[in-house]
């Protein structure tokens, strides 16, 4: 009877180790499934981080170039008013003129100052995208972080058969479900320590 008694218990254990091994593999996969999902938007958050870094850039290009032509018009209007001060003998149609050019120089200083205005808030809008962006994509780098570490402790766990590294594994998992969620859900979940530390 003890040889039956010792084939009954092998099979229970292997049993259960093959019903533990399959809540692995079953972990795994929807870690693996979630990473991926993560790795995918992370992608998408990037390029647009990118297209927010490059309108920021371009738009505080463009408003330097409106710095310029406001200085030039700037300048323009006081050398043509020096001359106007300075001008004796001339003729009326000749002051007329150079006060009509005058005041179109100084019609586009307030012209490039209100489009300089507008540019600076678009550029600093664009710098504000990027930064929200940037939450988002620590985000998901956490999450995508935590879940490999969570699969690799699952692979060891079956290795080894200690389940505690499966309660570890199952903690980061967890983890990285929080950051992934945050990160599709625009939640302002941020931890600067982890970001500092995979940075």
């Amino acid at each position: 009877m003890s040889e039956i008694e010792e084939q009954i218990q092998e099979a229970v254990e292997n049993g259960k180790e093959s019903r533990f091994n399959a809540f692995i593999a079953l972990f795994v996969a929807v870690m693996a499934t979630f990473m991926a999902l993560c790795n995918v938007k992370d992608g998408n958050v990037v390029q647009a981080m990118q297209q927010a870094q490059a309108k920021s850039i371009d738009q505080w290009s463009y408003y330097q170039a409106k710095g310029t032509k406001e200085h030039i018009a700037e300048n323009t209007a006081e050398l043509l008013q020096a001359q106007l001060d300075i001008a004796n003998g001339l003729k009326t149609q000749q002051m007329e003129m150079l006060e009509s050019k005058i005041y179109k120089q100084k019609a586009l200083v307030k012209k490039y100052e209100e489009e300089k205005n507008q540019i600076r808030k678009e550029a600093e809008q664009a710098s504000r995208d990027y930064d929200a962006l940037n939450v988002h994509d620590d985000q998901f780098d956490l999450a995508e972080a935590c879940l490999s570490t969570a699969i690799a402790l699952a692979g060891i766990t079956v290795l080894t058969k200690k389940r505690w590294l499966f309660a570890l594994a199952g903690g980061l998992g967890a983890l990285g479900f929080l950051f992934g969620l945050a990160g599709f859900l625009h939640w302002q979940l941020h931890s600067d320590l982890m970001s500092k530390l995979l940075g």
